[in-house]
């Protein structure tokens, strides 16, 4: 199906994932009859210490287990560096767009953990919940995740707290720096529009939603409408004003039969 295709009385929806994501998206959402449009809230940028992260790579045979908090974790570890991923090492990740990204860096699937398919979220939790049991004392495990615009991990720690409880020892990468992105006149009138207009705004992290506080300082989001992936991320859009806020499940076939079934 091509955009031609999609009915003008389809749902429109911003898709608010970092750019690289947010393409892949808008193209799966658009061939599934919806109005889709990218408006990426969350810049992704390299991270400012590759010697660091170098370092990581060299050891990973070291760890019993590396967590991945993203598919953008995954590439900017492993991407492009032929990393021989070690036989003894178990990567962990929290949904199928990480494992997706870790199988396309040269992890064996058989070496994967993450929540099921049908799991209700796809987060720490629900990871916890298939990897904790197996955790040992003294096991060393790798979280690979985001960092601040200087350099710093950012995100929830509430894995690397379970670890701890369990004795386990854990050391954080920062694979990539999270930004808020530099909108263009353009991107910014858009924005406005869809504030005013009931635009469905989907949001895979809280994150995203007070970037676009930042962007749009005291914006009216009372007519836009959130589509959240996570019941957290759904309190930050009502925190935000957002007149009209729902959850659906993160995968693309959740989304988007949410949205086809919208009014």
């Amino acid at each position: 199906m091509t955009d031609a295709t999609v009915s003008p009385r389809a749902p429109a929806v911003f898709v608010t994932r970092p750019e690289r994501e947010a393409v892949r998206w808008v193209a799966a959402l658009r061939q599934r009859g919806l109005r889709a449009d990218a408006l990426p809230l969350i810049a992704i940028a390299a991270t400012p210490d590759p010697g660091v992260l170098q370092g990581y790579r060299d050891a990973l045979e070291t760890y019993r287990a590396v967590m991945f908090v993203s598919a953008n974790a995954a590439q900017g570890l492993l991407a492009s560096h032929d990393v021989l991923w070690p036989d003894g090492t178990r990567a962990w990740a929290t949904g199928p767009g990480t494992t997706q990204a870790l199988v396309a860096c040269g992890v064996p699937p058989a070496q994967v953990d993450a929540p099921g398919a049908q799991s209700a979220q796809f987060d720490s939790e629900a990871l916890w919940a298939q990897v904790g049991p197996g955790v040992r004392a003294g096991d060393r495990v790798l979280i690979v995740r985001g960092g601040d615009a200087s350099g710093q991990p950012a995100g929830r720690d509430w894995l690397a707290v379970r670890l701890e409880a369990a004795a386990a020892q854990v050391d954080t990468a920062v694979a990539y720096i999270r930004q808020v992105p530099q909108w263009d006149a353009g991107q910014r009138e858009r924005a406005q529009l869809g504030a005013r207009q009931g635009v469905w705004w989907l949001f895979s992290s809280s994150e995203g939603v007070d970037n676009l506080g930042r962007l749009l300082p005291g914006q009216d989001w009372s007519a836009a409408r959130a589509l959240c992936s996570h019941p957290r991320i759904a309190e930050a859009a009502r925190t935000a004003g957002f007149g009209s806020v729902a959850t659906a499940r993160p995968g693309l076939e959740d989304v988007a039969a949410f949205l086809q079934s919208a009014t």
